[in-house]
């Protein structure tokens, strides 16, 4: 196993990685804007304001999304356990 089979295994782990967080991280992004000018409009200064609507948010991606997740997942773990017997060479 040689540097550049590392580098490329790393590579796309952390592609892998960031294309399955990011429908995720995106959505409480926005929530989280969108719940911070709320308080901002309204001069409400609560801190667990913010908690309650990114909770539900995210649990709704990943119920709408999780299948896709899995099944993505699942291939990638598939084609690493693939790649085992030629990076053993």
């Amino acid at each position: 196993m040689d540097l550049g089979q590392i580098m490329n295994l790393m590579r796309s782990g952390i592609l892998q990685v960031l294309i399955l967080v990011a429908p995720v991280l995106g959505a409480a992004l926005i929530i989280g804007l969108v719940v911070a000018i709320f308080q901002a409009t309204t001069s409400i200064q609560e801190q667990t304001l913010t908690f309650l609507p990114k909770m539900l948010t995210i649990l709704a991606v990943l119920a709408l999304l999780g299948g896709w997740m899995f099944a993505m997942l699942r291939d990638y773990t598939i084609a690493l356990f693939g790649q085992i017997p030629a990076l053993a060479r």
